[in-house]
């Protein structure tokens, strides 16, 4: 009542209530029960003085009457929510190999000259015989070209929107833009890129798309699909914990899968491809091997189950769970060696977890060179159309990554510019050779130009063709 003490001769009226009242700048008039201070109103404000208020056990930042505790813990926001079918603790994880992952990582900065002179050399050798210069597959789609060509749509927009003209080339040219496939998009955001996949498919039926994205986002476009055949629907949950074949929509509908994305962050790339590849891809061809029937003993019958198990072995052998991969590719510096799934093309060069751990770092170098730190806050698409000339991703570059002061005299911008592109060109090649090994044709192009976007490498896959 500390706002009543400034009110000169300002105390309760005789039989009144006993509270005051900020807002009109006196006590309440109202009449209190027999015995009580306060008015049926404000009688809370009584015992509420009485009361202790403690941290919430489940998230600290908040606090909670005591005697309101078990009540609260009931529907707390933070509260351990009910796992989707779909979630399976650490699926594409990876196998994390602790003997091989020095406890203390010495950062980039800490390095002497012959220490980091000695990592270039290794980078190097790793890199012979890797083709260096990607091919350019820029393209575009007609989906987009009355989009394109509006002028409302800002430099941002524009940039986004020749970004995802040219991923919806790309798999138009890889003939993944079909009819009986599930589209799934990996660290959607708002879901723009499948909203243009859809749109590139408006006439064509039998398509679903899964959006996967660990964080709530705003301003989804998800909803502007809600009057269209096609199927929308979001998965919330982190790639590492996503089972795809335990989805309910593809148990039932068991279609085809691409795998999409746009600028999918470091290790989110290594664990989308695991989702993929391994975890859904090597269920479902279990589940195809299954034992052929008992022949019947009626010849006529006999030869009819005969071309229909015929017909039924032609299916199988045709049907590709992971119809194709095409994920542009971004952040390298959070790369992580535990989910990395190119550790084995590392070792066959003779590198390992110590020589990863500096090449994710330098590999910041091929997209900010020696400049100040740059702090760039833009995630996914949830600022598409509000940000400036930056990128994607939050992107704090460090002197830790970009070099110390001490390199200056060591290295020129130009030489550190080819030396990140060449730490990015081997994380990738890690992931080709990974596909390749389970039978994928798989590729590196640069998609977009590099004033459109730094991070302008697509990866893509198909299964190969067995003859």
């Amino acid at each position: 009542q500390a706002a009543a003490a400034q009110i000169p001769h300002s105390r309760p009226l005789p039989g009144r209530c006993a509270f005051f009242v900020r807002r009109k700048r006196r006590f309440c008039k109202m009449l209190p029960a027999p015995g009580r201070r306060f008015c049926g109103e404000h009688g809370q404000q009584e015992k509420e003085n009485d009361r202790k208020r403690i941290p919430c056990p489940l998230d600290p930042k908040h606090t909670v009457y005591e005697d309101q505790l078990q009540k609260h813990l009931k529907k707390c926001n933070s509260r351990e929510k009910p796992k989707p079918v779909y979630f399976v603790q650490d699926i594409n994880a990876g196998v994390k190999e602790v003997a091989e992952i020095p406890a203390n990582q010495v950062t980039l900065s800490s390095l002497s000259k012959e220490e980091l002179e000695n990592l270039i050399i290794k980078l190097k050798k790793a890199s012979n015989g890797l083709e260096l210069d990607l091919k350019e597959q820029v393209l575009s789609h007609q989906a987009l070209e009355e989009a394109l060509n509006d002028p409302k749509n800002g430099d941002s927009a524009f940039k986004h929107l020749k970004q995802q003209a040219s991923i919806l080339g790309n798999m138009e040219k890889l003939h993944l833009l079909g009819p009986g496939r599930c589209f799934v998009e990996f660290g959607a955001g708002r879901g723009k890129l499948s909203h243009w996949v859809d749109v590139a498919l408006q006439d064509i039926e039998n398509i679903q798309f899964l959006l996967v994205e660990r964080a709530t986002t705003r301003f989804k476009v998800d909803g502007k699909h809600k009057k269209r055949d096609s199927i929308f629907e979001r998965l919330q949950v982190d790639i590492q914990h996503l089972c795809l074949n335990k989805v309910p929509i593809l148990e039932k509908e068991k279609l085809p899968v691409v795998g999409i994305g746009k600028h999918l962050c470091g290790a989110a790339t290594d664990l989308a491809l695991r989702c993929l590849v391994e975890s859904y891809a090597t269920c479902c061809n279990e589940e195809n091997e299954e034992p052929a029937p008992k022949r019947s003993k009626n010849k006529a019958e006999g030869a009819s189950n005969s071309l229909n198990d015929d017909d039924n072995e032609r299916n199988k052998e045709d049907f590709k769970p992971v119809a194709g991969i095409v994920i542009a590719l971004c952040c390298h510096h959070k790369c992580d060696w535990t989910h990395y799934v190119g550790r084995e093309f590392f070792r066959s060069v003779g590198l390992g977890p110590v020589e990863f751990h500096y090449f994710q770092r330098m590999s910041s170098w091929a997209t900010c060179g020696m400049r100040r730190t740059v702090t760039k806050a833009s995630t996914n698409e949830e600022s598409e159309d509000h940000t400036s000339n930056t990128e994607e991703h939050d992107q704090t570059y460090s002197k830790t990554e970009t070099g110390s002061d001490a390199l200056q005299g060591l290295l020129t911008v130009e030489e550190r510019k080819e030396i990140g592109s060449l730490c990015k060109l081997v994380i990738d090649h890690g992931r080709i050779r990974y596909l390749q090994r389970r039978g994928y044709k798989a590729a590196l192009q640069y998609y977009t130009d590099s004033s459109v976007s730094l991070e302008n490498v697509l990866l893509t896959a198909v299964p190969e063709t067995t003859t």
